[in-house]
């Protein structure tokens, strides 16, 4: 077997205990005959499995028991007008910082639908090189809520900090950092994310919503994207992505083996520091992110040379470091190097940045 280091922002790297469990599984899941992927989401079997996927997750986080846990599909752009509609109505408007893309695409979802929606802080004049500052005063008393992208996976930053909101609901796009540190659950009112990038295959949207906030939905929503309708039915109003929340599970179990979220940060931490260091180290790459707001699971870099840019991602593909290009908004390389990165992963790179290095002098 010959695997790569698979850097991708998404779909991106799994676990390779959690591949070989579930390729051992694949034909016939247990005593049932039948592979996950063939179950009825109504069997007892498939009950099992999707209550034991949010049991796990629930020690994981640490989810208080207010909280309810969805498991949807449409990805985490689907919850950019699913947020809106489920909140907007408690005070009629709502507030947002943009820090990257996907929080810009966010808020003009909610502007598209009408909604009285206010930006108050952004960072794109710097190129979104670093998070906003959002202090309590800067959010409009009367507003729904603060919606916030924790981790920006395009530009490779993150916030050191949850914004303090009182008593107004934080809602966070978690898609890039879910499960790879602990956080204060009771901190935000909705935590959001697609699974892709560091729970699972691509397919499955994971919402953790306080219960008092399921009774603002607008009275004529779609149905698929009320959070209480979900609620009420166990993600199961109708057929849930069921491999992949069984492959979440799976993911949840390795990290539960390995001692937790506590381990898995430390292992993070120690990933993201090597490469950073590297980085600190020399002058050949250029980091544009500020060292304050530094992603720990996505990290950007350039050359400042668009064609030696071109050439990085080309030759550490033919050396099995898969998937660097930067994303095409921004150029340059990325390191996604989310939960499954090994730590020799990020070891191969920095050889092969060194090495590259030395062997392109700029001119």
């Amino acid at each position: 077997m010959n695997r790569v280091y698979n850097f991708s922002a998404g779909p991106s790297m799994l676990p390779l205990p959690v591949l070989e469990k579930a390729a051992a599984e694949l034909v016939c899941y247990g005593e049932s005959g039948m592979s996950v992927m063939e179950m009825s989401h109504r069997s007892p079997d498939y009950e099992a499995i999707i209550n034991d996927a949010e049991a796990m997750l629930r020690k994981l986080m640490n989810i208080p028991d207010n909280y309810k846990v969805l498991f949807l599909q449409g990805g985490a752009s689907t919850q950019f007008a699913a947020v809106p509609m489920n909140l907007i109505k408690r005070t009629g408007k709502a507030d947002y910082a943009v820090s990257g893309q996907f929080s810009g695409k966010a808020f003009k979802e909610a502007q598209k639908l009408g909604y009285d929606v206010k930006c108050i802080a952004t960072t794109k004049d710097d190129n979104f090189d670093h998070v906003p500052v959002i202090t309590r005063d800067m959010i409009r008393p009367d507003a729904a809520y603060l919606h916030i992208c924790f981790n920006n996976t395009i530009y490779g930053t993150k916030y050191p900090y949850i914004p303090d909101t009182g008593d107004i609901p934080l809602v966070a796009d978690l898609s890039s950092c879910i499960i790879s540190e602990p956080v204060d659950v009771s901190k935000f009112g909705v935590i959001y994310a697609g699974a892709q990038k560091n729970m699972a295959p691509a397919g499955l949207t994971l919402v953790i919503v306080r219960e008092d906030l399921l009774d603002y939905a607008e009275a004529d929503m779609p149905t698929m994207l009320e959070w209480k309708t979900m609620a009420e039915n166990g993600s199961m109003y109708n057929t849930p992505p069921c491999y992949t929340i069984y492959m979440a599970k799976l993911v949840y179990e390795w990290i539960l083996s390995l001692g937790g979220l506590d381990v898995m940060k430390e292992m993070n931490v120690k990933k993201a520091k090597l490469l950073y260091d590297y980085l600190d180290s020399q002058s050949y790459y250029l980091a544009p992110v500020k060292p304050e707001s530094r992603s720990m699971m996505n990290v950007t870099f350039v050359t400042g040379d668009a064609d030696l840019d071109k050439k990085f991602a080309s030759e550490a593909g033919k050396a099995g470091l898969k998937n660097l290009k930067g994303h095409r908004s921004v150029g340059g390389m990325r390191a996604s190097i989310y939960n499954a990165m090994p730590y020799e992963g990020v070891e191969a790179l920095v050889a092969f940045m060194k090495d590259f290095a030395e062997k392109n002098p700029k001119a």
